[in-house]
């Protein structure tokens, strides 16, 4: 049977194989990213502003629907996640709030 990796090890492997390689260029940005990436995001600050933002801008939380037609149909309570009520209509709105965050706390202003 085949290991399951869910994190990298130290050097960012997933596994004996799997890891990125990316241009030389753009590796020092990259370990910027690395080694502050944990602290931003698990900062007091930043959980703060971006609860914030998925709130008062993307409109989260999304509420439950129950979906009675579909739960009659198949004998048991079926609830829809309304994904579509976030103000863009998706759940990607979460990452890119969340990238522009990090960004803006490692003083990149655009490319």
């Amino acid at each position: 049977m085949q290991a399951t990796y869910k994190e990298p090890d130290e050097l960012g492997y997933y596994g004996e194989f799997g890891g990125a390689y990316i241009p030389e260029m753009l590796y020092p940005n990259v370990e910027e990213l690395r080694s502050k990436y944990l602290d931003i995001i698990n900062s007091e600050s930043f959980q703060k502003e971006y609860q914030f933002l998925l709130k008062d801008y993307a409109g989260r939380e999304t509420p439950l629907y129950y979906a009675s037609r579909l739960s009659d149909k198949y004998h048991t309570n079926i609830y829809l996640k309304r994904e579509d009520l976030c103000h863009t209509g998706a759940h990607k709105v979460n990452n890119t709030i969340g990238q522009i965050l990090v960004a803006e706390r490692l003083g990149k202003k655009g490319l």
